[in-house]
């Protein structure tokens, strides 16, 4: 409609709006014979037709620009070189193109203004957004927000050169990730959208700096097997969190060593309700076991994993799998081997611990006795049931530890260690990992509340490094150990670069789209205050205790040959060990900790409240 009207008003202009000459009635006809098949053909070519009318932009009218300009030089070609057409004013073919542009793009922002003012007045919450990737999960992103949501899409962003220029459901990608910057600085858009999940962590980490920098909301898909499902939606982004940018590329497990100790069999684990046991337990039941026995102390913990379990069962995975929540503690070796013989378990997953480092410093001999004693009750239940396989989820703490939880964790190594160099058909193995992203009381958490109240971030030492994986990750890698043991080993992982904890405050603050407050930005929102080490923590971690370590069918996944004790040794040592406990004697506690721990070296005097305060009272 538009090519004949815009031909017919470049005429009645050329012509002083008055009527047309009888003369050049005739011209008219043949110069509109030739421009409208020229400017569809072109129309076509653009894929103007493409473009959806409530997200047209500055893209779109230079899309419409080009059209329309293309169209009208090869009409002048085909009109005045080619078959030199006489009669046509010059002035129409400068007049006609005008006209067209402006009739096409005035309905398109007349139906924009329409769509943002009035048809969507009752939705004032609408938020201009930029996607990072063009793959999949934007393609299924973009379908949502198009239905309607409270999100409207300015473009897209990927590193893949074919797609550049190229469309989305009307969305164009507008260049690569390197131009994210200049996207915030030149497009008014109120957050960007990670939609990416295969990401690497360099990328992630690349995309938070440039957001954080800006103060730019940044959302981020929640969950990677959603996009395996096709349920990738609007409503199930989150903003980002330091969790799924922090680090380095996750360790890609390998599903043979998964199922193995797992698929058909009976599996227990202990401390079921905890931050790993419960990812522990989600990732099992993926992999159909026969039974899955969920053995935990804190009544509600075991509730609400075993209701999140039923759920998943019931909901989508639709198996027959069995799920027995037991209450109980692993300091009751009788009761333990009781539900071992009764529910026939061939793989122990045992996560139950104390693991909160100034609270077990505060706390001594309930630590020796849930970590190191409450190991030794389940590992000899499970050597007394023919338990096949038992795996301890150990820590980077138990290396040459300076705190209780540390050489409480070591203590319990020798012990399965030791156990293995006896006559049992038990595989004993450990695992040893550093922080896990959104633990219980891990620094992520807590700094999570100190920005939410306002700040001020506590940092113990502006030196501290830690070594950081994510939950699930960690599981996976308790998992594969499982499959990969021999009987004795101590499985560590090859975990990157440390990360330093003031870089990860900066980074949370600047995540929640707030600042800094110090000196040099006295306005700041967030401040960070250096508190001084707590009691038994270290600048640093590591792995190893020594420099002995083998490589594993997993290439990122190394085995660490150490030094322990012999069972007849161990075990006089244990008795004493207990013996200390059952008398409250916390000063030959840490004897035996000092002789027994290779590197074990306590910083300040005893932390135990009990014996402190006991000590205070023989002194007045």
């Amino acid at each position: 409609m538009w090519i004949p009207l815009a031909v017919f008003l470049s005429y009645w202009t050329r012509f002083n709006f008055s009527d047309i000459p009888l003369m050049y009635e005739n011209s008219l006809f043949s110069f509109m014979m030739w421009v409208i098949p020229i400017q569809v053909c072109c129309f076509f070519w653009f894929k103007l037709y493409r473009g959806l009318w409530y997200f047209t932009s500055i893209l779109d009218f230079i899309k419409i620009i080009r059209t329309v300009m293309l169209g009208a030089l090869l009409t002048f070609v085909a009109m005045f070189v080619v078959s030199r057409l006489e009669g046509v004013p010059r002035a129409v073919v400068v007049l006609y193109p005008l006209f067209l542009i402006i009739g096409l793009t005035f309905p398109r922002i007349l139906y924009r203004w329409y769509h943002d003012h009035v048809r969507n007045q009752g939705s004032l919450n609408r938020s201009s957004v930029l996607l990072i990737g063009a793959g999949r999960a934007a393609d299924l992103l973009l379908r949502d927000m198009l239905k309607g949501s409270g999100y409207f899409p300015i473009g897209l962003l990927d590193d893949d050169i074919s797609k550049y220029g190229k469309e989305i459901h009307g969305i164009r990608v507008l260049g690569d990730i390197d131009q994210l910057e200049s996207c915030i600085a030149d497009i008014d858009i109120d957050m960007v959208v990670f939609s990416i999940p295969t990401a690497s962590s360099e990328l992630r980490n690349k995309i938070l700096t440039v957001c954080s920098r800006l103060h730019m909301k940044l959302l981020v898909l929640p969950d990677l097997q959603q996009l395996a499902d096709g349920t990738v939606k609007t409503s199930t982004l989150r903003e980002a969190k330091i969790e799924d940018l922090l680090g380095r590329n996750s360790v890609v497990p390998q599903e043979a060593l998964l199922c193995a100790c797992i698929t058909g069999k009976s599996v227990m684990v202990t401390g079921a309700g905890g931050s790993i046991g419960s990812e522990l337990c989600r990732q099992i039941i993926l992999h159909e076991p026969k039974r899955l026995i969920l053995f935990e102390l804190n009544e509600l913990a075991l509730y609400q994993i075993e209701k999140e379990l039923s759920e998943l069962l019931s909901c989508f995975l639709k198996s027959k799998i069995q799920i027995l929540p037991i209450l109980g503690s692993v300091i009751n070796t009788k009761f333990i081997e009781h539900v071992c013989c009764t529910f026939q378990v061939n793989t122990i997953y045992h996560a139950a611990a104390y693991k909160h480092v100034p609270l077990v410093e505060w706390n001594s001999l309930a630590a020796i006795q849930n970590n190191v004693m409450g190991t030794l009750h389940v590992a000899q239940a499970a050597v007394s049931s023919s338990v096949e396989t038992f795996v301890l989820v150990s820590t980077d703490k138990a290396v040459r530890p300076t705190n209780i939880m540390g050489a409480t964790k070591r203590f319990a190594e020798l012990i399965l260690q030791a156990l293995n160099t006896q006559p049992n058909s038990t595989r004993f193995c450990m695992v040893r990992f550093g922080n896990v992203l959104g633990s219980s009381g891990s620094v992520i958490p807590l700094f999570r509340q100190q920005i939410k109240r306002g700040g001020p971030i506590t940092v113990t030492d502006s030196r501290m490094t830690r070594y950081f994986m994510t939950i699930p990750e960690a599981a996976q890698l308790v998992l594969q150990a499982s499959s990969m043991g021999k009987g004795g080993d101590v499985f560590v992982l090859d975990m990157g670069e440390s990360v330093r904890i003031l870089d990860l405050a900066y980074k949370m603050i600047h995540l929640s789209g707030l600042s800094v407050k110090n000196s040099k930005n006295p306005k700041g929102d967030i401040a960070i205050a250096i508190s001084g080490l707590r009691p038994g923590e270290k600048l640093y971690e590591e792995l190893l205790i020594g420099d002995h370590v083998d490589t594993t069918q997993h290439p990122l996944i190394m085995c660490a040959n150490e030094d322990f004790l012999e069972w007849d040794i161990l075990q006089d040592i244990l008795l004493k060990l207990e013996l200390a406990v059952d008398h409250s004697d916390v000063v030959c506690v840490k004897e035996i900790l000092l002789d027994v721990i290779h590197g074990y070296q306590p910083k300040g005097d005893i932390q135990d409240l009990i014996w402190i305060e006991k000590n205070n009272k023989s002194f007045d």
